[in-house]
């Protein structure tokens, strides 16, 4: 069993930060990418931003330049780093890892629960 647990949502004014915090637990074999998505009421989920286990990012042009994706490979975590927040990013933000299993060795992606990150104007 794994499970991707989220913290560190809330409401906060536009121009603020927020930092989104994510770790996996369970029967890990290892962890590939990682990843934060979002998704608007009515609409499909989007990515927001994605890291490699070597450290390669990937990010939403809508965030570029305003947000940081960072892990941990020692701790199975991965962090969201939101700065300068506007409006337009009041979401529900959802952590995503690919993740080995230690008792199949198959790979699947893994979802957490959500967060709900509201920017006030």
């Amino acid at each position: 069993q794994v499970q991707l647990v989220e913290s560190g949502g809330g409401l906060v004014q536009a121009g603020g930060s927020l930092r989104l915090s994510c770790a996996a637990s369970g029967s890990i074999f290892s962890i590939n990418a990682m990843g934060w998505y979002r998704q608007f009421p009515g609409k499909q989920r989007e990515l927001v931003a994605s890291i490699t286990n070597g450290g390669s990012t990937n990010y939403a042009d809508s965030v570029k330049d305003r947000f940081t994706i960072s892990r941990d490979n020692a701790l199975n975590t991965v962090d969201l780093q939101m700065n300068s927040l506007k409006p337009e990013d009041t979401a529900v933000y959802y952590c995503n890892a690919f993740i080995v299993s230690r008792i199949t060795r198959g790979l699947r992606d893994y979802w957490g629960r959500g967060t709900q990150v509201t920017v006030s104007s």
